[in-house]
């Protein structure tokens, strides 16, 4: 089991892998770095093996199948993942390796939007996506996650071994953050500053398309994670549309002792049910929940036990 173990997951970034590599062994010379290439078609993995990497391969396309594939191959106290852009400062590091192996948090966040991202990011849209993300998943899930997006974080070998990645691409981090945030693990914030793309080297991250696709992970996970309070507000909105089509029929009623409209007195009635049934199935699905919950602090005691004994066939080893 390595001490500290810096993951770079990697597609098409010779202009930048072999300073991001560098930079890394020289914050952190204890640590392995581990450069997972992603099918680049460029240079990256001849320069990043030429500056000290461990180079390592995912064929899946996208960013949540290259953590999938990290995550199961490393055993590491401590884990840092950084992008291999060189947008992220890698003298951040220790700071947050410390906070993982010495005051047990199981995530720490880079973050950027409290330092320099607004002004270096060229991106408006980028922006704008990163606030509506944050402000989402803190009102969601009671948070105080300060940058969701972020590429650079720390982790312990609990975190990595307890979470089950299922996105393939960008939303990764959403995921990441979801997951620790509802299962009450201890995440810390590290004010790290950012620094936009060099000349030459393209963003791999469609504003557009993968702004949807963490808009659709997060409304997913919160009907996963949060399913009385999600079914609940389904069951008012459809409330609210049957009150509105049953109100007029209940007036007429009023005033003639006559019902005409039968055929929408029997929808409103079906949408009423519905409502009622999204209730029970929210109530259903939390209980099940807490099961789960219960079930996933007892895994978290058996890796910590296994996590113990690596570390000690390690130091007896060594």
């Amino acid at each position: 089991m390595d001490k500290i173990a810096v993951l770079i997951p990697c597609y098409n970034e010779e202009r930048t892998i072999e300073k991001v590599v560098a930079d890394a062994r020289r914050a952190l010379p204890e640590a392995v770095v581990y450069v997972y290439d992603n099918n680049s078609s460029d240079r990256t993995v001849e320069l990043a093996a030429a500056a000290g990497a461990v180079i390592r391969y995912e064929r899946k396309q996208g960013k949540g199948n290259v953590i999938r594939r990290m995550f199961r191959e490393i055993d590491a106290r401590c884990y840092i993942m950084i992008d291999g852009d060189d947008t992220y400062p890698l003298e951040y590091a220790r700071e947050m390796a410390d906070k993982v192996l010495k005051e047990e948090a199981d995530m720490v966040v880079g973050d950027r939007l409290s330092s320099t991202y607004y002004q270096e990011n060229k991106r408006p849209f980028h922006n704008m996506g990163n606030g509506l993300v944050k402000a989402s998943i803190n009102m969601l899930f009671h948070s105080d996650i300060q940058d969701i997006m972020t590429g650079y974080r720390a982790f312990s070998y609990q975190f990595v071994k307890s979470f089950p990645v299922l996105s393939k691409g960008f939303e990764i981090e959403t995921e990441m953050t979801i997951h620790a945030v509802y299962n009450n693990m201890q995440v810390d914030n590290v004010i790290v500053n950012y620094r936009d793309r060099p000349e030459g080297s393209e963003s791999k991250l469609n504003t557009y398309s993968d702004g949807i696709r963490v808009l659709n992970t997060i409304l997913k996970m919160f009907r996963q994670y949060k399913p009385l309070a999600f079914f609940t507000t389904l069951a008012l909105i459809l409330t609210v549309i049957s009150a509105v089509f049953f109100i007029p029929v209940l007036i007429e009623f009023w005033h003639t002792g006559m019902v005409d409209k039968f055929p929408t007195l029997i929808v409103c009635g079906f949408v009423e049910m519905a409502a009622i049934q999204s209730v029970f199935a929210g109530l259903i699905l939390h209980n099940l929940g807490v099961k789960e919950r219960r079930d996933f602090e007892l895994h978290l005691n058996e890796i910590r036990c296994r996590e113990n004994n690596r570390a000690s066939v390690n130091d007896k080893d060594f």
